[in-house]
């Protein structure tokens, strides 16, 4: 497939059509709350760490999304726990304040679901490290969400973000290709995503009954979702894996 990428703010008329692309996300994961107030907030006020790419046809196939940080500022110095959620709250704090960012972070990378399975993925994140190299940084780092976590929802993160194939890569797909591009992993990040909701919401998202009280299973969840019938809610905690790149 013959590509061509760009960021935002190169293209800004292509804003719309970024948000417009068919992606294949789980309904339950776009209802975490720190993403609703954040995520939108990258295409309007970091135009530059929003990359999308266009086929032969120009038609938007995938696009990737980052955001620059101050990682050794006062109090931090560590990737957080609450990885995917803390990340974006650091970033547009830095931002508002004024604080001198030094690495950036990988947000998301989608890929449109009749363009999957053509390597799309690989080729955006390599985008993503050399769009923050160009703009001066040394690493960017990832709250990776391992692609094929959702068919071991009880398998502890930490030892499924370990398991290797006998070469030695990680025997996740999408850990494997930050791997190949040379990423290494820092550390689990056991809570860095959540999404809490009414039993009725989570009825909405899932199409499933959510009338049993304990660990939930559902379609495309990391790990089980927790469900509290006599209090009337569910929630969601998603673990991710830190990994880094030099770029």
């Amino acid at each position: 497939m013959e590509l061509k990428i760009w960021s935002l703010a190169e293209r800004p008329e292509a804003r719309e059509r970024i948000a417009e692309m068919p992606n294949s996300w789980a309904e339950f994961v776009i209802n975490d709350a720190v993403g609703d107030a954040h995520y939108p907030r990258i295409a309007a006020e970091l135009p530059e760490f929003v990359l999308f790419a266009e086929d032969e046809t120009g038609e938007i196939v995938a696009h990737a999304k980052s955001v620059p940080f101050a990682l050794a500022a006062e109090g931090r110095g560590q990737l957080p726990a609450r990885g995917w959620d803390e990340v974006l709250v650091w970033a547009f704090s830095d931002l508002r304040r004024g604080v001198r960012p030094d690495t950036v972070s990988a947000i998301s990378v989608t890929v449109a679901p009749h363009a999957q399975g053509s390597g799309l993925s690989g080729r955006m994140l390599s985008a993503m490290r050399e769009n923050a190299r160009v703009h001066g940084f040394g690493e960017v780092v990832a709250p990776v969400r391992p692609s094929a976590k959702h068919l071991e929802p009880r398998t502890p993160i930490e030892e499924y973000a370990h398991r290797v194939r006998p070469d030695g890569l990680p025997h996740d797909p999408w850990l494997r290709v930050h791997a190949r591009a040379g990423a290494v992993i820092d550390s689990i990040a056991p809570a860095s995503m959540t999404v809490a909701g009414s039993l009725e919401q989570w009825r909405g998202w899932t199409g499933l009954p959510f009338d049993t009280a304990g660990d939930i299973e559902v379609p495309g969840a990391l790990v089980p979702v927790r469900c509290e019938p006599e209090q009337g809610y569910a929630v969601y905690v998603e673990p991710n894996v830190w990994m880094r790149h030099g770029v």
